[in-house]
């Protein structure tokens, strides 16, 4: 990816959460280096990724604590950061509308 919107976010959420810090800048690393082109390939990066349509995937993160939803432009190469939290968060939103 040649951009990845909203790093702040994340560190913002690794300063409460500092068990997920070596695990978001892992998946950042992994994410700016990627070119998917399709949600397949982001499936063959991270197997534990679900594409939950509209070009949004939920990826687990340290080992499924956290998840984080992503939208994703394929053809401009960004990724917009839309929601970071725990389960109990996680499962207080709809993920295919925010």
């Amino acid at each position: 990816m040649k951009r990845i919107v909203a790093k702040r976010t994340s560190k913002e959420f690794w300063e409460k959460h500092p068990d997920s810090e070596q695990y978001l800048k892992t998946w950042y690393d992994i994410a700016l280096q990627a070119a998917w082109n399709t949600p397949n390939e982001v499936k063959q990066t991270f197997a534990s990724a679900s594409i939950i349509g509209n070009d949004k995937v939920v990826f687990n993160i340290r080992g499924n604590n956290y998840r984080l939803v992503v939208k994703i432009n394929y053809e401009k190469q960004w990724m917009f950061i839309q929601f970071m939290g725990n389960h109990a968060e996680y499962d207080k939103i709809d993920s295919t509308t925010i």
